[in-house]
């Protein structure tokens, strides 16, 4: 009896591991981002916001592509105002050089000189002379193909209600979408939004909007973002220095608006939470106070693929950024955990913010995104409460961003937040 228990044993334990992981210990498999350390995952660091010479940045679009790919990021979005990177445009080429911020190798030089004079196309002579700027699919080839970056295409929506801004970034278009106006400025959000939406849907593409620095001109409050339904994705840290990050003292900062408008839709409209996002808007490449450079996402996906980068930024699986990074991360939705190993900087000390709202607490401005906890070291894990709404992790190192868009600005990352999913309604 005994030799047959023993062959039964072994037979098992063949049959075991043979059996993959998520067979054997499905719970395993349950976060919504997988271990980085995942063959069929990685992480892709990515800007969303970037201008050139299509509308009102100061360099050429190959230029700028060269130093986010130069800088290890993935994909780059090209999110011109009102403008795709397509058809004919030449420019000026002493308007050109009249937006360079810093004195120094002039623009059109340096542009020859690290393409080549076969690929600037110039015309006409001294005070006329005009160069075209090449279109997206003429730089594709330039920088895609090896596999280790891409472009998405993109588009600054750029609208307003009654003088106060209303922008819009759409990801992964294929058609320009003229801003759509409306009769308040609720309304004018919701249409550039539905916009986007409608063109995904019609040409079957994933594609993504967010709303852009939302305290530029001060014009978007946390309560309109909450009642527009329809945006899913903001900026909690843009990178251009007049966007009022922080807020004052009568208007609150970014991080406050998210946490704002994130328990009105919890505890009020029964919706889903915002995602945010962490971009660079930049504008100047020459010097000047508009850098590249300052914030970005990094992307859980399974490939580098504009659709595959586009449906994760969609199902939350990516973080912002502006100089923290993570070794893993696991967000569990479904168990309300969040756990992650910070990549540690040895000069570096990491504080973790745990921060949320407690329910009772939605009607009490001071307890409304308060610190639930707060971790030192490089290794955090929390798990929702049944008294909280929901909470977010902002992690925040003692070390100095290196460019700067705010006096004392330290390196940091923000997590998506995970919520009570029985406060959502579903119908």
């Amino acid at each position: 009896m005994l030799c047959y228990l023993n062959a039964f044993v072994s037979i098992l334990l063949m049959t075991f591991r043979a059996l993959p992981l998520c067979v054997l210990f499905p719970f395993l498999f349950l976060a919504t981002y997988p271990s980085a350390a995942d063959e069929k995952v990685r992480w892709f660091k990515g800007n969303t916001h970037t201008h050139s010479l299509w509308s009102d940045g100061n360099d050429f679009p190959e230029m700028i592509a060269k130093f986010y790919k130069d800088n290890n990021y993935h994909f780059l979005v090209l999110s011109d105002h009102n403008i795709l990177s397509r058809g004919e445009k030449w420019m000026n080429v002493g308007a050109i050089e009249k937006r360079r911020r810093a004195l120094g190798v002039p623009t059109l030089k340096k542009y020859i000189s690290t393409f080549g004079k076969d690929w600037v196309e110039l015309r006409g002579e001294d005070k006329k002379q005009e160069v075209r700027l090449r279109t997206l699919e003429e730089i594709r080839p330039k920088f895609e193909g090896g596999g280790d970056f891409i472009f998405i295409e993109g588009e600054e929506i750029t609208n307003n209600f009654r003088g106060s801004p209303v922008h819009t970034n759409g990801m992964n278009l294929k058609e320009l979408i003229v801003p759509k106006k409306g009769t308040s400025l609720r309304d004018t959000m919701r249409n550039n939004i539905i916009a986007v939406k409608e063109q995904s849907t019609r040409l079957k593409k994933p594609m993504l909007s967010h709303l852009n620095h939302p305290n530029f001109g001060w014009s978007i409050k946390a309560e309109d973002i909450a009642h527009v339904l329809e945006e899913k994705f903001f900026e909690v840290y843009n990178g251009h220095p007049s966007i009022n990050h922080l807020g004052d003292a009568n208007r609150p900062g970014d991080e406050k608006i998210w946490d704002i408008a994130n328990t009105i839709r919890l505890a009020t409209l029964k919706s889903d939470p915002l995602y945010g996002i962490s971009s660079d808007d930049s504008h100047y490449y020459h010097g000047g106070d508009v850098k590249p450079g300052r914030g970005w996402v990094m992307v859980q996906s399974s490939s580098l693929d504009e659709d595959a980068i586009v449906r994760s930024m969609d199902s939350g699986n990516f973080y912002g950024s502006s100089g923290v990074h993570f070794k893993n991360l696991f967000r569990n939705q479904k168990k309300g955990t969040l756990e992650f190993e910070i990549e540690a900087d040895n000069d570096a000390e990491y504080v973790t913010k745990i921060i949320g709202t407690r329910k009772g607490n939605e009607n009490n401005p001071d307890l409304v995104g308060e610190t639930l906890a707060t971790i030192k070291g490089n290794m955090v894990k929390y798990k929702l409460k049944d008294n909280e709404w929901y909470f977010r992790a902002t992690v925040t190192s003692s070390k100095d961003h290196p460019r700067p868009s705010f006096n004392g600005q330290k390196e940091q990352a923000w997590t998506q937040p995970i919520w009570d999913p029985s406060a959502v309604n579903k119908n």
